[in-house]
């Protein structure tokens, strides 16, 4: 089949990182997609015109209302991902609300990450209960073996010679929703009493493939130019915490290999890629407490869940003073990352849901 695949493609979604993955999966059995960016659109009459342009026999659609709103009326049968923003906060708009009603109740089917995300979706949509799929992201993690960490520390500004670094890193586009600043004046203070303490802040990764597409270097712009300036001026400001912009994903998966944890400190999610990919890398996560980031986390089983900076700091002092501990936890986390998000399993989820398009 000929298959669009609408999703917010600029670099500061995982979005786009989903859409990469399921492109990949579906192309694997032979059909044929095209990844175009909802924000290029701004009414369903456009994508009916590509529609007809392109010959697309179907489409999905990620994220209900940012993307699933350019479906409304389709000629061709489509399914829906859910993206998290949409069910977590869009929901409490009204308008938002309705567009989002109309758009499920013409897909094929949905899909939600996790039962928690069916579960509020179903609790505002009740007809669409029986048509939302379960299934969790896949994790496949691809660490560079020519990854060059005294850069890495260059481009921060991280002294190379600093003794029994502990660098955390956090993996977030630069958006409010992300709250990237969350626990920047907490970290700085421990920064200052113990100086081989950093935040990284960088932005979450992009493939080669995307790197080469148009479509993709036009959606590299910043998102929200003033709340970017905001987090720069804070940051340039703040001894012990760094930004950097994306690099490339292997590279990435590299650098979280060489902290000491990953951080994520946002106000909602759908589910955090980036907290699974450092399960999988075998790295301890610390993550704010929040519905989506406690689906994927067992609180000191395979991870840590903080409620504010101060208990942050203070999971972070006990996973350092206890070995045993983060080795537990790193061990869990693993083995729950290889069980329960599979990259195979994903792959013949979507192949299957597809046919339900035909």
């Amino acid at each position: 089949m000929r298959l669009l695949l609408l999703a917010c493609l600029r670099a500061q979604t995982g979005n786009a990182t989903t859409a990469g993955r399921l492109r990949d999966h579906l192309e694997a059995v032979g059909h044929i997609c095209s990844l175009k960016d909802a924000f290029g659109y701004e009414n369903p009459s456009e994508i009916a015109n590509l529609i007809s342009a392109e010959k697309f026999e179907a489409a999905l659609a990620i994220h209900l209302y940012k993307a699933g709103r350019l479906l409304q009326g389709s000629r061709i049968p489509f399914g829906i991902i859910f993206g998290g923003t949409d069910i977590n906060e869009d929901v409490k708009h009204e308008e938002k609300h309705r567009v989002m009603g109309a758009v499920l109740e013409e897909a094929r089917f949905a899909v939600a990450f996790t039962e928690k995300m069916k579960q509020l979706a179903a609790a505002e949509w009740p007809d669409a209960r029986n048509k939302i799929y379960i299934q969790t992201q896949g994790i496949m993690t691809t660490p560079s073996a020519t990854f060059n960490w005294k850069r890495f520390l260059q481009n921060a500004g991280i002294p190379q010679d600093a003794e029994n670094l502990r660098l955390f890193l956090l993996i977030c586009g630069l958006r409010r929703i992300k709250d990237p600043l969350y626990l920047v004046d907490i970290f700085s203070e421990w920064h200052r009493r113990e100086p081989h303490i950093h935040l990284v802040i960088i932005g979450p990764a992009y493939t080669k493939r995307f790197e080469n597409e148009l479509e993709w270097k036009i959606n590299l712009e910043q998102v929200d130019t003033q709340f970017t300036s905001e987090v720069n001026e804070k940051v340039n400001r703040t001894p012990g915490v760094h930004l950097l912009q994306e690099i490339p994903q292997d590279d990435l998966h590299a650098a979280v290999k060489r902290c000491f944890a990953v951080v994520n400190s946002s106000i909602s999610e759908g589910m955090s890629a980036a907290i699974l990919e450092a399960m999988d890398l075998d790295v301890p996560v610390l993550a704010r407490n929040i519905p989506g980031n406690a689906a994927i986390i067992q609180h000191k089983v395979t991870g840590l869940l903080f409620t504010d900076p101060q208990e942050f700091v203070q999971l972070s002092k006990s996973l350092m003073n206890d070995p045993t501990l983060e080795r537990e936890i790193v061990t869990k986390a693993k083995a729950y990352v290889k069980k329960h998000h599979s990259w195979d399993c994903e792959r013949e989820a979507y192949q299957n849901l597809v046919l339900r398009l035909q």
